[in-house]
């Protein structure tokens, strides 16, 4: 009877303790600052500063030229995301470009530019 009493004991503690875990609360994986990089496009490797914003609970933001931050920064028209999945599109040079990332790890991403180029994404800590 003793060991009844101890195993109902014990699995009652148990049942307590997965109840008074708390959820965490998910990190919003792809807003924050990201370097990204374009290889190879008819100027040369491009590399942008996107700086991706959380309004309203959609994801939204600008991309900003790495090497000269006083360029007009580009609005991005649309993001489209999954868990581990980010579509970006924008106008540069009077074209409309979409840009594909899949995340890599907690840090970078890569995929192409219009399945052209390829790119990549380092975040900025």
């Amino acid at each position: 009877m003793k060991k009844v009493s101890l195993l109902v004991v014990f699995l009652l503690g148990i049942v307590a303790s997965s109840f008074a875990q708390t959820a965490t609360k998910p990190t919003d994986f792809f807003a924050g600052k990201w370097e990204m990089v374009v290889v190879g496009t008819p100027n040369g490797d491009a590399k942008l500063i996107a700086d991706l914003v959380r309004k309203d609970g959609k994801l939204t933001g600008e991309l900003a030229d790495a090497k000269d931050p006083s360029k007009e920064k580009i609005k991005i028209d649309s993001i489209d995301e999954t868990a581990d999945k980010l579509s970006i599109a924008f106008q540069a040079q009077g074209n409309n470009v979409t840009m594909d990332l899949t995340k890599v790890d907690d840090d970078n991403l890569k995929g192409s530019v219009m399945g052209m180029f390829d790119a990549t994404a380092k975040r900025l800590k």
